[in-house]
């Protein structure tokens, strides 16, 4: 499988036709590289790992029936995609009990749900993603009737699991949003 960003986005239009669910997946993309960078690891593999996270959700949504993300690792697998690759993808969703022992794993795991967090802190937001810091963010994850179906607890879990601060993970996370801000639509 050819892991490039335009083979892989092309993979993600192929099956995802939702606009809001493009958008979290470069969204997740714009964190995934931004680790990749700090932990020196390589970018475009991550970036990769980022955008196809969900790209079977669309088509695919209810695990029980192997929808996803079990229809989107028997893809990736037919596809000749890395074992890496799949297995990050697979532990990023908690109840497939699939382990994250790499630090792409556990980085992709950690980036999901607070990506689409930040994304929806941004949309109520005058100024959107501009000015954004993490204690603002911070204060909207205390309001538990705010973006009510973000799991909380892993956003929690994700920044321990990683060996990261809260702080510097939201942050982390800002920054790299900020940085696609065009491309996600702000």
């Amino acid at each position: 499988m050819d892991i490039t960003r335009s083979a892989v986005w092309q993979l993600l239009n192929q099956y995802t036709k939702k606009d809001a669910l493009i958008k979290h997946a470069l969204a997740v993309e714009a964190a995934m590289r931004a680790y990749a960078k700090k932990f020196g690891e390589d970018e475009e593999l991550w970036g990769a790992v980022g955008l196809l996270h969900d790209f079977d959700y669309d088509a695919y949504p209810v695990p029980e029936n192997g929808g996803h993300p079990y229809k989107g690792n028997q893809i990736l697998t037919d596809l000749g995609c890395p074992e890496e690759i799949r297995t990050a993808i697979m532990g990023h969703a908690h109840f497939t009990g699939t382990p994250r022992t790499t630090t792409m794993a556990k980085a992709l795991f950690a980036v999901d749900e607070l990506c689409g967090f930040v994304m929806a802190v941004a949309y109520v937001r005058p100024e959107k993603l501009n000015g954004m810091t993490a204690s603002s963010v911070k204060k909207k994850l205390k309001d538990k009737a705010f973006a009510a179906k973000v799991n909380r607890a892993e956003i929690e879990q994700g920044a321990v699991e990683l060996g990261v601060e809260k702080d510097e993970h939201i942050e982390t996370v800002i920054s790299a949003l900020q940085s696609s801000a065009n491309e996600l639509g702000f």
